[in-house]
């Protein structure tokens, strides 16, 4: 498997510290790829997103086997893991009270992808020519859209559009979802915080995703079309081009940095 990878990270225009972390790490096997948006103030949220981003792949590190159940059954448990060391430093730890994170993580190996997903940062997949959103938001305003109460451009645009309704660390317990597809060649995926998707649509995502650049410039587009619409909030991306399933002889995966694991 050949992965093209690239990561970035940017504070946005109006906050003062990054609360979103992000872990990106691959070689001929698999690859492992997370965002996470952390919550809380005071460094509090720097610390529960950066908590979420070590634990899950330090648990999923030795998965091998994608395409298996087991493969399923980590990721979850890696999560619920996360989620329970998030919460008991909440409760013993005054200035950690309320933090907590969004943790969106992609695991590609053996012709397969893994996501497990809580919170609404999003994982999109490109692929022939269609963008689609393989997460969904785990938010106000996304059950108000299923309800049939909002657009999702009025979603879009509505006072509690950054409320979210299932977040790690918040509950001593919390369920994630876990989704499964196969893999093919030409896939591009993107991971993303919140801070870009609320500042730049979908439309505009997949017209920058299309462009013939490299991972890096793509990412460096997207952070700055979030800024330059406002960034409003941190703005995290990692864009992960499938460049072939069969593996190159004695080459890792090409990635900007490697592996990129950064907060802040």
């Amino acid at each position: 498997m050949q992965l093209s990878v690239a990561a970035g990270t940017d504070v946005g225009r109006i906050r003062a510290g990054n609360e979103d972390s992000l872990y990106a790490d691959a070689d001929q096997e698999r690859g492992l790829f997370i965002v996470a948006d952390g919550m809380g103030g005071h460094a509090a949220g720097e610390v529960a997103s950066e908590m979420v981003v070590q634990i899950v792949a330090r648990e999923v590190a030795d998965v091998r086997d994608v395409a298996s159940a087991p493969a399923l059954q980590v990721m979850a448990e890696s999560l619920r893991m996360a989620n329970r060391a998030i919460f008991e430093r909440t409760i013993v730890e005054a200035d950690k009270q309320g933090m907590g994170t969004t943790a969106s993580c992609l695991l590609l190996g053996q012709s397969h992808w893994v996501i497990g997903h809580i919170g609404d940062s999003r994982i999109y997949l490109l692929r022939d020519g269609v963008l689609r959103q393989l997460t969904k938001d785990h938010s106000y305003v996304q059950e108000q859209v299923d309800a049939g109460f909002l657009t999702p451009e009025q979603a879009r645009y509505h006072p509690y559009s950054n409320v979210i309704t299932r977040c790690v660390g918040a509950n001593a317990a919390v369920e994630p979802d876990i989704l499964h597809g196969e893999l093919k060649a030409n896939d591009a995926f993107l991971l993303a915080s919140d801070g870009l998707t609320g500042m730049v649509d979908d439309a505009h995502l997949q017209k920058v995703m299309e462009t013939r650049g490299t991972p890096g410039q793509q990412i460096n587009t997207l952070i700055t079309d979030a800024n330059r619409r406002g960034g409003l909030d941190n703005i995290t991306a990692i864009v992960v081009q499938v460049v072939s399933l069969s593996p190159a002889p004695n080459q890792r995966a090409n990635t900007d940095e490697h592996p990129v694991h950064s907060h802040g």
